[in-house]
């Protein structure tokens, strides 16, 4: 006879026989409920790992707080995540979402996008999502300052300078530009430190108000947007703007604070640069009336950076190239000669360099072309 713990089922009376059951079955769910808790527990730690700070946020560029659209974005992402069972995966031109998981968020994704019908808060969106997919992407990735692989960072290289105390960049940037190794306005934060360049992602609400705040306090007169507006009454020379006795007091007076020149930097593709500009022009117009939004055309050239980077023509150049030649042309100026504008530049066209070199090492070792001919070359084989 089978005898359990030394007494056999005989011997058992049935409200034993019936507590044995209770055992067995409160048994049964304590081992169910430990699963479920480790499942909870796992999938709490997938979405923990998603959480970005905003120490993290700013060791990207920028200065505002982490905004709230990207951190909904990203939440919903790692929720996503979790609810599939699939890993995140990026992938592809522009780190695109790739995979079972691409599909089933980008029709997600979409039908978001459609049921908004406000186009501010569709755009707004976009450019949230655009930032969030580049911030999980890059994670582990890129380097945090220089935006490049990490095998590739040109960090230790590059060397700090102080920008002269009256000139203030804002980096207006598209949000498709936002982390990309061959970007170069992130080098301008990089030597000069980001109160003296600071980053501004087009579309992203709380870089929007920082900068707006900055110009409403400054004043109209004390901004100018680089781009070569030639069909606007107010686009302007660094001489014809600057280098006139009227306005030799507006620009040497070191002594006011307020009197910092803002200058707004497009930092994106051309074709996107036009609706930025007229972003920038409808807010100029609600803050300071009808007058449109004054305008720096410069006088440079094509930068070496026209070998990785295509240009629609050889004359519009990249970022960097156009904070060099605006220091360099202001330098010119003999109200400004003393302020070492020229050596500023200087600093700007080396961190270019060591950004062309490293991009250039990284292509070449990929197997890639590193001249703007071989890339624009269809192969017929």
């Amino acid at each position: 006879m089978r005898c359990i713990a030394g007494a056999s089922v005989a011997d058992f009376s049935p409200s034993l026989l019936f507590h044995r059951r209770n055992l067995v079955a409160v048994g049964q769910r304590l081992l169910m409920t430990s699963s479920i808790l480790r499942s909870h527990t796992r999938e709490f730690d997938v979405c923990d790992e998603g959480i970005i700070s905003v120490e993290e946020w700013r060791k990207w560029g920028p200065v505002s707080p982490f905004p709230s659209a990207v951190k909904q974005i990203v939440d919903d992402l790692k929720v996503l995540e979790c609810k599939l069972d699939s890993p995140i995966d990026f992938g592809g031109n522009g780190g695109k979402l790739q995979g079972p998981f691409g599909a089933y968020e980008d029709k997600k994704h979409r039908a978001t996008y459609e049921a908004l019908d406000d186009p501010e808060k569709k755009f707004r969106f976009f450019s949230a999502r655009q930032v969030a997919c580049r911030l999980l992407g890059s994670r582990g990735y890129l380097c945090q300052k220089c935006w490049l692989a990490m095998e590739d960072c040109m960090c230790s290289y590059v060397k700090p300078c102080g920008l002269w105390k009256r000139i203030r960049f804002w980096l207006y940037m598209h949000p498709r530009d936002f982390l990309r190794q061959n970007n170069t306005g992130k080098l301008l934060w990089q030597i000069f430190g980001v109160q003296s360049a600071t980053l501004c992602v087009f579309g992203i609400a709380e870089d929007e108000e920082i900068m707006w705040n900055e110009f409403k306090r400054a004043g109209k007169s004390q901004v100018r947007c680089l781009y070569p507006n030639h069909n606007s009454e107010v686009t302007f020379s660094v001489k014809d703007a600057f280098g006139s006795s009227a306005s030799e007091n507006h620009v040497s007076s070191t002594t006011d604070e307020d009197k910092t020149l803002h200058f707004i930097l497009l930092d994106g593709t051309w074709n996107n640069s036009a609706a930025m500009l007229k972003r920038l022009k409808d807010h100029a117009k609600s803050v300071w009336g009808d007058e449109d939004l004054p305008c720096i055309s410069l006088a440079t050239g094509a930068s070496a950076m026209h070998k990785l980077r295509p240009q629609p023509s050889w004359d519009r150049t990249c970022t960097a190239a156009a904070a060099i030649g605006l220091l360099s042309e202001l330098s010119l100026l003999p109200q400004l000669s003393s302020y070492e504008l020229d050596k500023q530049a200087d600093a700007v066209e080396e961190a270019l360099v060591i950004l062309l070199d490293s991009l250039t090492g990284r292509r070449l070792r990929m197997g890639r072309s590193i001249t703007r001919k071989g890339r624009n070359t269809i192969s017929m084989c």
